[in-house]
């Protein structure tokens, strides 16, 4: 399934610079040691304007949900319809959530609760996203 392009911002440049890495980031505050994503210009916790840094993680979640997309509104990703959308508890901090396609996993086949580990696949404009795959004992 190839990925829509990503298109970077001032918050998220150093998340989306770290995956090209293939390291997985995540914003964190200074002032209250929380994590937070996606990124943004302050803390959502404690709003106290100190600053953020960027902290790499685990890499590693449990599938928390998932639904399967019939009628996907972004046109590159039409043509793999039906596919899974699975939403990824971060180990690191369960409030942290992610999604992800399942990369191999069959559509509506979704193992809820499994441990899954980041992947970074290529997008559309040669970005490398997360993606989760789920850990096979």
């Amino acid at each position: 399934m190839t990925k829509q392009g990503v298109e970077p911002d001032e918050f998220s440049q150093p998340f989306w610079d770290a995956a090209n890495e293939k390291r997985l980031v995540i914003q964190n505050c200074v002032g209250c040691d929380r994590l937070q994503h996606p990124p943004t210009n302050t803390c959502r916790d404690c709003d106290d304007g100190g600053p953020l840094e960027w902290k790499q993680v685990s890499g590693r979640g449990t599938i928390y949900n998932y639904g399967v997309v019939h009628d996907c509104p972004v046109r590159l990703l039409q043509q793999d319809q039906p596919f899974n959308l699975a939403i990824i508890m971060l180990d690191d901090d369960p409030g942290i959530q992610m999604y992800s396609h399942l990369p191999g996993v069959p559509v509506d086949d979704v193992p809820v609760g499994a441990a899954v580990e980041v992947i970074f696949e290529p997008s559309a404009n040669g970005q490398l996203v997360p993606e989760w795959r789920v850990i096979v004992d």
